[in-house]
């Protein structure tokens, strides 16, 4: 009897992992958006466009948001604070989309437009609505603040944030402050980064 060996393959969640450890983590001397300094910079765009990496984003946050009760049953659009948060929303909407499920996005503008019609919201209508505000990387929560502020004042029921990366700086405490759940793929502990 010959012994066989089981290879497993990577789960989507894994996959995820090594390909931002691969395109994402620059390091060297950086000044983040909060001022802060760091050795090392987490650049997702270089994922969250990639064409093997977004795929597997949609879908790897989609499974988490299930797991937390945040699915497309209890979910009607996911969006956030332009430009970091777009391609994760249509991720998103696109692995929803492969699953037979209803999932819209939307754009957060910094500021609402002075011309057209004037929104600071893109996209199909919030009103009335659950979302999940969605983000590449979170540190101070900045940006994911400002979406939930829009949202709600769009008159959207805001029941999440989710973030492929938390750095683990207060964002997670601001945002719950808000009575905002958090939720994140990945922490600095999973690059060996903390």
């Amino acid at each position: 009897m010959t012994e066989t060996s089981t290879h497993l393959s990577p789960t989507p969640r894994e996959q995820l992992r090594d390909l931002i450890a691969e395109l994402a983590i620059v390091h060297g001397k950086v000044t983040l958006s909060s001022g802060k300094e760091a050795d090392y910079y987490v650049d997702l765009r270089r994922v969250t466009l990639h064409h093997r990496a977004a795929p597997l984003i949609g879908h790897v946050l989609l499974d988490q948001l299930e797991e937390v009760g945040l699915g497309t049953a209890e979910v009607d659009a996911v969006g956030g604070l332009t430009l970091g948060a777009d391609p994760i929303a249509t991720a998103l909407l696109h692995a929803a989309a492969s699953r037979g499920q209803d999932l819209d996005a939307f754009v957060v503008r910094k500021a609402a437009k002075a011309h057209g019609m004037q929104r600071q919201i893109e996209g199909p209508e919030i009103a009335g609505r659950r979302v999940v505000v969605v983000e590449d990387t979170t540190t101070t929560g900045g940006s994911p603040i400002t979406a939930i502020e829009a949202a709600r004042a769009a008159g959207a029921e805001v029941v999440g944030v989710a973030t492929i990366m938390d750095r683990d700086t207060g964002a997670r405490e601001k945002i719950e402050a808000l009575g905002v759940p958090y939720h994140s793929i990945f922490g600095l502990t999973d690059f060996d980064l903390a």
